[in-house]
């Protein structure tokens, strides 16, 4: 069996460092675990990733936290099978040892549901009122929860400054502590435009009506527009079928798919051409004369190479990015000119400098033991004090994987939850910041009170005063903010494409950022959600605005939030003169757990080359 781990590391692309000592600790993990090997090494590229490891190699010292991850594995898949078992940790015994004598004699604690169901089933009004500076506490002063006690408040955890140095002596102070002092209010924010692509689908569309049709016709038209580009760069030759067989070279467009079920492998790797080219049929591809490559299952890719036999295309280039100036005249949708309709107005001036400063958030709003959305208002704290002109926040925002919710354990609905909790608290803040301040909500199909389906529209906010102010975007969206253009998608794809990808680095040493290389993928595929066929839990819906899922144009900010570790990449698109750069950024979770999570601040001023972006803990 360590012979079978040996070779299911290397198939991931993993060196072994102390061979003989990590091998002997993986088999002890797979007998007191009942894991297969394969199974093991999944585990340790989910470790990888999230501990963000630069290199490719197991290495000895990481094998102590490689076991708390798999022990903390079984434990979640202990908690599936049995939704009624309630873990106990420290964090429990601390919060019971809170409460004063007065409650315990009210109450006797069963579990701390019990408690937190009493405290949920109050209704909002009776939460701690507003401060004089516009923002609520949040939480009642009876109970100190996990977050309310945690010590590091508002650390910059990463941070990009290309900016110019300017003196500026409250730096500090920035990211002070603000549990105890009050927010002074900052200098207004400039007023930004605003114009929101509409290109996904309506609010109370029709779903979970899609036909094998619609599915056919959205992946042959992405091979189409892909060999449209290629053959209109002039690079290439026009495109011919692969699975005929000849004995020169061909120059081939299709779609990376899997011989099979299961993770790609050097032996199931095929290639499906369109049905203009090859009807649609398929032909094994082989890779070992590539140096390099990445390929995942849905990408469209341009294969270079012979089919002497006629059963397998053996490749001596593979093409995953197209010539930017090709792009325009084929990924423009006809209706983009009307997809603009919703545009809010400017400063007087004609001419809006492209710079943009803004909060960019993803749920959970709210820890796992409680719904009193403490890191929210933390959030909102922050943003009172600070005054950015944009305010981004990306769902869930009322979780269906919370605890309270997955148990029906609230005495309110999902939509009073969301009025009440979410839009009530925005409300809050817009009215104090002032009318500049715009606020952008992007829902997620984890959202209990919104459709689950994917593409998603936006949310049908009826706020009349502030409509301008706070506005729903469809999931995936694009928006411009003063002439930056935005894309942002709440589904993990980064998560779900590192667990499907398979890649070969270079032999000459060079280090790869995987990270970098998977966002890489979204723009050159130019799509949101290249993935095919799709994770098992996304409601993909083929004939519901599948134009929605185009990038029509590259993005000067894209924002992929994903459970992976926090990251701002600058991305480097294109070669040349055509040479484009865009800032990708995972602003992490604001809630992990009974814990705070992280949000990004970024002050963008007209290039990746002038901007500051942080990651900051909440």
């Amino acid at each position: 069996m360590e012979e079978e781990i040996k070779a299911e590391f290397k198939r991931s692309g993993f060196a072994l460092d102390d061979e003989e000592e990590i091998l002997k600790k993986c088999l002890t993990f797979c007998i007191n675990y009942n894991l297969k090997s394969s199974d093991l090494v999944s585990s340790w590229e989910i470790y990888y990733l999230n501990r963000q490891l630069d290199e490719s190699t197991v290495r000895n010292a990481e094998m102590d936290g490689f076991l708390l991850h798999l022990q903390n594995e079984q434990k979640e898949a202990v908690v599936k099978e049995e939704p009624n078992l309630y873990i106990y940790s420290s964090k429990d015994v601390d919060m019971i040892l809170n409460y004063n004598e007065e409650d315990m004699k009210e109450e006797i604690p069963g579990t701390p549901t019990d408690k937190y169901l009493k405290l949920n089933s109050e209704p909002f009004d009776s939460t701690p009122k507003s401060y004089g500076n516009g923002y609520s506490s949040g939480k009642p002063s009876k109970l100190v929860t996990p977050f309310g006690r945690r010590t590091d408040k508002f650390v910059v955890k990463f941070n990009i400054n290309s900016l110019p140095v300017v003196e500026n002596n409250d730096v500090e102070h920035d990211h002070g502590n603000l549990e105890d002092e009050i927010i002074k209010r900052a200098p207004p924010c400039k007023k930004c435009s605003l114009m929101i692509h509409r290109l996904g689908p309506e609010p109370g569309c029709r779903f979970m009506y899609d036909r094998i049709e619609d599915r056919f016709n959205a992946l042959e038209n992405r091979i189409r527009k892909h060999a449209t580009v290629l053959c209109a760069s002039g690079l290439y030759e026009e495109p011919m079928d692969p699975t005929v067989a000849s004995q020169r070279n061909i120059f081939a467009v299709g779609m990376i798919c899997c011989d099979g079920e299961g993770r790609l492998n050097e032996k199931s790797i095929m290639l499906q051409s369109s049905v203009e080219h090859s009807g649609g049929r398929n032909v094994r591809l082989e890779l070992h004369n590539l140096s390099q490559f990445s390929i995942f299952p849905g990408q469209i890719v341009g294969i270079e190479g012979q089919n002497p036999s006629g059963h397998c295309l053996i490749a001596s280039k593979l093409v995953d990015s197209v010539p930017l100036s090709a792009i325009a005249a084929v990924y423009q949708h006809p209706t983009k000119k009307q997809a603009l309709d919703l545009v809010v107005e400017s400063t007087d001036s004609s001419y809006v400098q492209k710079e943009i400063s803004a909060l960019i958030a993803s749920g959970p709003f709210t820890t796992t033991d409680n719904l009193f959305f403490e890191p929210l208002t933390e959030l909102l704290a922050y943003a009172s004090r600070k005054l950015p002109q944009l305010l981004v926040l990306m769902g869930p925002f009322v979780d269906s994987e919370h605890p309270e919710i997955k148990k029906g354990a609230v005495d309110r609905s999902f939509d009073e939850l969301f009025s009440q909790e979410i839009l009530r608290r925005l409300q809050e803040h817009v009215e104090y910041a002032g009318s500049d301040v715009r606020v952008i909500l992007v829902p997620s199909i984890r959202d209990a009170q919104h459709d689950f389906v994917f593409p998603q529209p936006a949310f049908d906010i009826h706020l009349p005063n502030l409509k301008h102010q706070i506005t729903g975007l469809t999931n995936p969206g694009n928006f411009e903010a003063n002439q930056v253009k935005v894309g942002c998608c709440t589904v993990d794809i980064l998560k779900q494409m590192s667990g499907e990808e398979m890649s070969r680095n270079p032999t000459d040493g060079t280090p790869s950022d995987r990270m970098s290389r998977l966002a890489n993928h979204i723009i050159s595929q130019r799509s949101f959600y290249p993935l095919y066929p799709p994770a098992e839990d996304i409601p993909l819906d083929s004939s519901l605005a599948p134009e929605a899922l185009d990038i029509t144009s590259i993005p000067d900010i894209l924002i992929l939030p994903s459970d992976v570790k926090y990251f701002i990449k600058v991305l480097t698109l294109g070669e040349g003169e055509e040479q484009r750069k865009c800032i990708c950024i995972n602003p992490g979770r604001l809630a992990k757990g009974e814990g705070g999570g992280t949000f990004a601040e970024l002050n963008y001023q007209g290039s990746p080359d002038k901007m500051k972006a942080s990651i900051i803990g909440i």
